[in-house]
């Protein structure tokens, strides 16, 4: 059985957390554990036909985002690693600086500290000096950035097609075949 913690933090993009559990939601043997911010909660309202109460109920285990005594607030507490996805700026200086303030950065922060794999899906444009230095301390810390970059080899017909291969490379890092990824084969024939 694998658990993976999924942090969706209030940026722009709620719907790679969304579609990430449903996937999940879809495979043997993962358990899911989510911590939503406040302002996840506001963006799946603002950007979603969905509730939050649908979210939470892709999950195995819905943990407060203030509940700093949670299981995955411990290292004790073995998982396989965790994603944040979306991952704002704001959320993304907390884990770098270890501003363990919420449960979602805790959870970060253990994960990072027991050398457990850390995905960090940023959702942010254009970018400034700033958060260029934060997303390499992250990596200098051992977390894997990820931001949902579509790739149109795939030829996407809908966005949640770009979407659903975007979530199915993420959990590649995991290990985990959702089947949503379609895979590149090489180019057959002359150019």
């Amino acid at each position: 059985m694998k658990r993976l913690i999924v942090g969706m933090s209030g940026s722009s993009g709620v719907v790679y957390g969304v579609r990430l559990l449903e996937l999940l939601k879809s495979v043997e043997g993962v358990e899911t554990h989510l911590v939503m911010s406040p302002y996840a909660r506001l963006n799946i309202e603002i950007e979603t036909d969905v509730s939050a109460a649908y979210v939470e109920g892709l999950a195995d285990e819905v943990h407060n985002y203030r509940n700093q005594a949670a299981s995955i607030s411990s290292g004790s507490f073995r998982v396989d690693g965790m994603v944040v996805a979306p991952c704002s700026m704001k959320t993304l200086s907390a884990i770098v600086n270890s501003y363990a303030d919420s449960l979602l950065v805790r959870a970060a922060d253990v994960t990072l500290k027991e050398r457990r794999r850390l995905v960090l899906m940023p959702r942010e444009s254009p970018l400034h000096v700033g958060h260029c230095k934060l997303l390499y301390e992250a990596a200098q810390l051992g977390a894997i950035i990820a931001p949902p970059v579509p790739a149109f080899y795939i030829q996407p017909r809908t966005i949640d097609d770009l979407v659903a291969h975007t979530v199915g490379r993420i959990l590649d890092l995991f290990d985990i075949d959702a089947g949503a990824l379609k895979r590149w084969e090489g180019r057959v024939g002359p150019r």
